[in-house]
């Protein structure tokens, strides 16, 4: 059988039309078809060395023939929406067909209606709480805040928050704009939890970066120049990203990462096709990739948990020296994952209060 988004044309090759409902069954054959009639796949704010995106970017084009145009792969989950409003009518390489944002996110374009439904092939063995019941995001890897540390840059390595509060790390402490991307809010809600404060009060992650800031601990923005430089020595990130900036560096940069003792906030990440993608077929061929059992072990290689990952257990599809490079399990047995509605309130006391409680300004780095 033939999705509805697939008809053929005069010319006898596959052209996309209406997306087909989420609910129906996915032929891969034809599904494979109309993407590669479709020619080329746009993907946007996904760095090669983020969960090993970059092997699965890769893996992709070659088990399936298409281009893949990257846009802009250190985008924050805000901008990545704002990209799908700026070019709802734009068919060319600047219009997201997937987007791979932070819940909080998933749910602002849902309200916003710019995403379409899927629900990909592997569905039913992913939990229903990191998915919408419609398929219009799936939740897709997920790990834990942590602390990215150049141990050559810093007088003693902080193993907590309130460390972080010690006159030793005068200027040592930066974060991104926490409004714009997603892994810094979290950072900002770990800070809340470690410091006393809970999933549905996060006021006190605003109250702890000012007080930094006061101090003169706080240096705003950074990125993997200025930490491998030592100017921004103390960072935060999920442990996927800090752990693989650790191997890539072994031999430049001595890094250590940290889970914060006091408190674990885990994540993750939702994948979505864009109501108004240019390729909608390759964009659900895409999704079948990195949900199936090779882009979850893919994800693993990168440190991340995929979604489907106690699933992957079960059928023991894992290799033992794949799952052996993860963290241990203690790391994330008392970790808390925030609710949907958590994140969206968090989000929205970040827009409202930030800079009246913190008087951060974030610079622009070169």
């Amino acid at each position: 059988m033939v999705p509805e988004a697939v008809q053929q044309t005069k010319e006898g090759t596959a052209a996309a039309t209406a997306m087909p409902q989420a609910q129906e069954a996915t032929n891969m054959a034809a599904l494979i078809a109309a993407a590669q009639a479709e020619g080329e796949l746009n993907v946007i704010a996904l760095p090669h060395d983020w969960c090993n995106y970059g092997e699965m970017i890769e893996t992709f084009k070659q088990k399936y023939g298409l281009k893949v145009n990257e846009i802009t792969p250190d985008a924050g989950s805000a901008e990545e929406l704002e990209a799908v409003k700026a070019n709802k009518d734009n068919k060319g390489p600047q219009a997201p067909d997937v987007l791979d944002i932070g819940p909080a996110f998933a749910v602002q374009a849902v309200e916003e209606d710019l995403v379409a439904p899927y629900k990909v092939s592997t569905w039913d063995t992913i939990p229903d709480n990191l998915k919408h019941p419609d398929g219009l995001w799936t939740g897709n890897y997920y790990g834990v805040m942590a602390m990215q540390v150049n141990v050559d840059a810093v007088p003693a390595v902080p193993q907590d928050f309130a460390d972080l509060l010690k006159p030793e790390y005068k200027g040592m402490v930066s974060i991104n704009d926490p409004r714009i991307g997603n892994s810094q809010a979290q950072a900002v809600f770990n800070a809340a939890l470690a410091m006393g404060g809970s999933p549905d009060d996060s006021s006190k992650g605003l109250e702890f970066f000012a007080q930094l800031n006061a101090i003169g601990n706080f240096l705003p923005s950074w990125n993997q120049q200025t930490f491998g430089r030592g100017e921004t020595p103390i960072v935060f990130d999920w442990d996927y990203n800090a752990l693989a900036q650790r191997d890539a560096n072994k031999d430049s940069i001595n890094i250590e990462v940290v889970i914060p003792k006091s408190a674990q906030l885990a994540g993750h990440y939702a994948t979505a096709i864009s109501k108004y993608a240019p390729h909608p077929n390759a964009a659900k061929l895409w999704m079948e990739h990195v949900f199936s059992d090779e882009g979850s072990l893919i994800w693993i290689k990168g440190y991340c948990h995929p979604t489907r990952y106690n699933d992957l257990v079960a059928r023991k599809v894992i290799p033992a020296d794949l799952a052996a490079k993860l963290p241990s399990d203690e790391l994330y047995a008392k970790a808390t994952f925030p609710t949907l509605e958590q994140l969206n309130k968090h989000k929205q006391l970040l827009a409202e209060n930030w800079d009246k409680v913190t008087k951060i300004e974030f610079r622009k780095l070169q």
